[in-house]
């Protein structure tokens, strides 16, 4: 009687068997997060980092004069905490996506309010809020960046925002605007 009430047990509830999971693989191109904060005001860009892996960057895997999410994976985005200036127009506090528009002498910086995206496959120029042209020049030195870097190099309240990749670099100025009591 045991062996027939365990055997119904066995059918009627199967064992269940737990196998480990495994380890999820990082991301090709990995989240990286650049900061900077002056008295009480922070700022942050979250981005993904592509990797050049051989291959010729701008022109051909990033299309000239086509929006791009600049990095990989999900829009990359920036949080400002109060309002900054951004090459001298106001940017309220807030996230935006950031996208731009690579061009062999010139780029077009893209903040716009439309979030959580996946790439630029939906980016909607109605929703952007300041936008703005800065020159594109070689690295230092003609260096080659073989990640996707985007750096803030702070000195006190005023910035320099630098997108970097392969032997390609796009910088413009922020300040942060102090609150009025």
């Amino acid at each position: 009687m045991k062996v027939l009430v365990c055997a119904l047990l066995l059918y009627l509830c199967p064992l269940s068997i737990s196998l480990a999971q495994d380890a999820p693989k990082p991301r090709e191109s990995p989240l990286d997060i650049v900061t900077a904060h002056y008295k009480n005001s922070y700022l942050k860009i979250t981005y993904c980092q592509p990797k050049k892996n051989g291959r010729e960057v701008f022109g051909k895997l990033v299309p000239f004069e086509k929006v791009w999410r600049t990095g990989a994976n999900e829009a990359t985005e920036v949080t400002t905490t109060q309002d900054i200036s951004v090459n001298q127009a106001t940017l309220k506090a807030g996230t935006y996506s950031l996208f731009t528009i690579p061009g062999k002498e010139k780029w077009t910086i893209i903040f716009n309010s439309d979030l959580g995206l996946w790439g630029a496959y939906n980016y909607n120029p109605k929703m952007d809020v300041l936008r703005f042209d800065v020159a594109a020049t070689p690295t230092l030195d003609n260096l080659i960046c073989e990640s996707f870097t985007i750096r803030i190099d702070q000195k006190t309240d005023t910035a320099e925002i630098s997108l970097l990749w392969d032997k390609t670099q796009v910088s413009f100025p922020i300040r942060f605007i102090e609150a009025q009591p």
